[in-house]
């Protein structure tokens, strides 16, 4: 098959959505697709490339207005691409306005990674826009259950919505002797217990509401990660309280990753809005065998961490019980040792990436064959 994935942006850029369409890419090429990912540059300048056998297509952007970059050029090469089937992944207006007025000669899937929350201007101008991509869309692919009958966008259109879960490559988590080595080392530099978040410092991952709930245990913090709230969030992690339990460690390696995911004792996501569809970055520390603590957001973050099984999950922005649900966990050897496992046995069986390829695959086959 031919396969044209569009999103905003693709490697080297650091996100949720760009790891998972890179991980869908590589391991589609490697079952002999040919797949082409049409993305924007961070420059105004057009640079096309393979990367791991992908035909990367990063088209030139004019500017970036409330997170989406604005490319004309996209357009262009929307219309010049062929292919057989057509994998918009939402949200980014400007690919779906592409695919509306140049490929619409092409089948498409669209994978509804999360309702627009923040930019409601820009909402109220492309909702219009919005409806018209999805009924274009043969499948609707939503990471969970939850997700389509908590979206006013979604649940009209439920009988054309697919449920697949998002698929990580579990073998970059396995033990081996120098991450070992790097955990052990990690747990001397910083003594236990070690509490870890992960992920792109962003407003709604609602790290300042997991520095407030630090304030009454006593663990140690870490936060790999780099993004626009880091200033602000170093900035309140000065206050007395927290002296000597917060450590931002910034864009760590992917090395350094899985050590510090097996140097923790658990691991939080304390999202606060539900531009957190799913969290990749649970599964990844599960399959390191590490319970979570994750907030209810009515999307695929609680359906991912099973609460009383996986770890437990808290109402958004409610400190004393996020603080709580860190302290059941740290408090409780055997607790955390059982549901850790239980997590790792649940990545394994749920989440790994050939089964959310395979659904993929098969979604594919069926649009093109109908068509």
């Amino acid at each position: 098959m031919r396969i044209l994935q569009v999103y905003k942006d693709y490697h080297p850029v650091v996100g949720g959505i760009e790891n998972h369409i890179k991980m869908l890419s590589e391991a589609l090429v490697q079952r002999g697709h040919q797949v082409t990912v049409l993305a924007t540059d961070p420059t105004m300048r057009t640079h096309v490339q393979n990367i791991a056998g992908v035909h990367v297509i990063k088209a030139g952007r004019l500017a970036t207005v409330s997170s989406a970059p604005i490319s004309l050029r996209l357009f262009d090469w929307m219309r010049r691409l062929d292919a057989d089937i057509v994998h918009l992944h939402f949200p980014y207006p400007i690919g779906e306005l592409a695919y509306l007025m140049f490929g619409q000669g092409h089948p498409m899937v669209l994978s509804y990674h999360s309702d627009i929350v923040r930019q409601k201007y820009l909402l109220q101008v492309y909702r219009p826009f919005l409806y018209r991509v999805l009924a274009r869309a043969r499948r609707i692919l939503v990471s969970s259950a939850n997700y389509i009958e908590s979206s006013t966008y979604l649940r009209p259109l439920k009988d054309k919505c697919l449920v697949i879960p998002h698929g990580t490559d579990l073998t970059r988590f396995r033990t081996t002797d120098s991450t070992a080595r790097r955990s052990e080392e990690i747990k001397q530099q910083y003594g236990a217990p070690i509490v870890l978040f992960v992920g792109l410092l962003r407003y709604y991952k609602g790290v300042s509401c997991l520095l407030e709930a630090m304030k009454s245990i006593n663990a140690k913090l870490l936060v790999a990660g780099e993004g626009p709230m880091g200033p602000e969030w170093r900035a309140q992690a000065e206050q007395p309280e927290l002296d000597g339990k917060v450590f931002f460690l910034g864009r760590v390696s992917d090395a350094e990753l899985v050590a510090l995911y097996h140097a923790c004792d658990l691991f939080v996501l304390p999202a606060i809005h539900r531009s957190e569809s799913w969290g990749a970055v649970q599964v990844e520390a599960m399959a390191c065998g590490k319970p979570v603590v994750c907030t209810e957001l009515g999307t695929g973050t609680s359906v991912v961490n099973q609460h009383g099984e996986t770890g437990l999950v808290v109402a958004p922005r409610d400190t004393s019980a996020l603080a709580q649900a860190i302290q059941t966990l740290l408090s409780d050897d055997d607790l955390r040792r059982r549901m850790g496992q239980q997590a790792q046995e649940r990545a394994h069986s749920q989440f790994s990436l050939p089964r959310m390829v395979d659904r993929l695959a098969d979604v594919y086959t069926d649009v093109i064959r109908n068509n």
